[in-house]
């Protein structure tokens, strides 16, 4: 439905706090939107496309399976402090998703006939937050408690290792909610040690 500038004025009054809003600025709001219409815009599931197409780095890394400790080559893209990995390059929806919150990243020695090795872990011990695909296509929670990778090279690793480290992010909420069960862990346990001076 189309309405006039008068119409538009009529329909804006006391929109000031109660009071009108001078009648040139409001004919002038008008004009502007008439001229810019508003648009929602379409949404494809190409959007998610928009995370890739200036990634922070990208390339090839092997990777090892989390149930089978097996090794299989992936595409990597890191961006908006997550990793994403895909099957091959020419895919537009990740195999898995990394977010890159309370992790961190170092090399380790080389291992199962792997060189230039580095993990992603929790150092509180903890299970990363991450999903996959499985077979059947469905978006499953991962059981990670390290995510193992192997580069082509030295250089390679380290870079990989130092962009990750530039895009991984420390929410404090997980470090309170962690410090809070460690202090109630240590107080449980000393309710139930015996008091020295306590006999049997």
């Amino acid at each position: 439905m189309k309405i006039t500038s008068e119409q538009f004025v009529k329909q804006n009054k006391g929109i000031n706090s109660g009071k009108d809003l001078a009648a040139d600025m409001l004919d002038a709001i008008f004009r502007n939107i008439k001229e810019e219409p508003f648009k929602i815009p379409d949404e494809t599931y190409d959007d998610l496309m928009y995370t890739f197409f200036s990634p922070e780095r990208e390339g090839w890394l092997m990777k090892q399976g989390g149930s089978w400790k097996s090794w299989k080559r992936r595409w990597f893209v890191l961006n908006d402090r997550c990793l994403y990995y895909f099957q091959h390059t020419a895919e537009n929806v990740p195999k898995g998703i990394i977010p890159l919150e309370n992790v961190r990243v170092r090399s380790v020695e080389d291992r199962d006939g792997k060189q230039f090795v580095f993990e992603i872990y929790s150092d509180m011990a903890e299970i990363i937050k991450g999903c996959k695909t499985d077979s059947n296509g469905t978006v499953v929670q991962g059981n990670h408690k390290y995510y193992r990778l192997s580069a082509t090279n030295e250089e390679d690793r380290d870079e990989w290792i130092q962009c990750i480290q530039e895009s991984i992010r420390d929410n404090p909420f997980h470090k309170i909610i962690s410090d809070k069960k460690a202090a109630i862990r240590r107080r449980s346990g000393q309710r139930t040690a015996p008091k020295p001076n306590e006999t049997s």
